[in-house]
C-alpha cells in the first residue's frame, strides 16, 4: 500500500475534523517517508510494538500507526489480485521498455498497483484526502523525527523537513496525471539507482489505472482489518 491507502480507513469525510489522531496517521506514513528520507533507517513493527503503551500518548499513537502500516502491507502483498496485477503489469512494461535484467518491470508493476490504488481512492474521496493533509498538518514534525529515531535506533535525519514538503507539495495528486506521474516515478528510479523511464511508457498508465479500479474491492475493501483496537 501507499500513503493514502494506509490512512484511508482511519479518516472521516469531514476535512476539518479534529477527531482523528494525527500521530497515528503520521505513524502509518513513517515507513514510506523513511524510504525517501533514508532507506538505511527502518521503523520496524517489532521495534514499534515496544512503545505501544508509552506514557506519552503521541509516542504511543505514532508507534500504533507504524504497526498498522506493516500489518496493512503484510495483508496487501499476499492478496491474489495484487500479485496477479504485478505480473500483468510487469509483462506489459517489459514489452514497452528496453531489455534489462528483469528487475525493473516487476518493481514498476508493484509500485504502480499501489500508486493507482491511491489515485482511485483519491478520485472517490475528495473530503478524505483533504482530511488526510489537514490531520498531518497538526503533528509536530520535529517531534515525529525524534520519536522515529528512537524506534529505529538511529537518527531519522531530515524527516521533519520531508514531512513539511510532503504536506506542501501534495504529490499524491500527481498519480492521476501521466506527465506528473512519469516525473514521480523517475524520482523513485533515481533513489534506487535504476535508469530513468521514457515517456513512451505513458500510454500504459490509463488502462493500468482501469484495471486497478476494476479490482478495488479485492485490492482494498475486502477482508481488510485493523492491527490494533483504535
Amino acid at each position: 500500500m501507499n500513503y493514502f491507502a494506509h490512512a484511508f480507513s482511519f479518516l472521516d469525510n469531514d476535512s476539518t475534523s479534529t477527531n482523528i489522531d494525527p500521530y497515528f496517521i503520521a505513524g502509518a506514513a513513517v515507513p514510506d517517508w523513511l524510504n525517501v528520507v533514508d532507506r538505511k533507517v527502518r521503523a520496524r513493527s517489532k521495534s514499534a510494538k515496544k512503545f505501544l503503551l508509552n506514557s506519552d500518548p503521541e509516542f504511543a499513537s505514532l508507534a500504533k500507526g507504524i504497526v498498522q502500516h506493516h500489518h496493512d502491507d503484510d495483508w496487501f502483498h499476499q492478496t491474489r489480485v495484487f500479485n496477479e496485477l504485478i505480473l500483468t503489469f510487469a509483462i506489459e512494461i517489459r514489452d514497452l521498455l528496453a531489455p534489462d535484467d528483469g528487475f525493473r518491470p516487476s518493481f514498476l508493476g508493484h509500485i504502480l498497483v499501489e500508486l493507482f490504488l491511491d489515485a482511485e481512492l483519491i478520485r472517490h474521496s475528495a473530503d478524505k484526502i483533504e482530511a488526510y493533509y489537514n490531520v498531518l498538518n497538526r503533528v509536530d514534525r520535529t517531534k515525529v523525527e525524534k520519536l522515529v529515531g528512537v524506534i529505529a535506533g538511529k537518527p531519522a535525519t531530515h524527516m521533519s523537513w520531508f514531512i513539511e514538503r510532503f504536506i506542501e507539495v501534495r504529490f499524491l495528486f500527481d498519480y492521476s496525471d501521466d506527465e506528473r506521474l512519469i516525473g514521480r516515478l523517475n524520482q523513485i528510479m533515481q533513489r534506487v539507482k535504476l535508469p530513468p523511464l521514457p515517456k513512451s511508457l505513458m500510454p500504459f498508465f490509463e488502462p493500468a489505472r482501469h484495471q486497478v479500479a476494476e479490482n478495488i474491492n479485492s485490492l482494498f475493501f475486502d477482508n481488510r482489518n485493523s492491527a490494533l483496537p483504535h
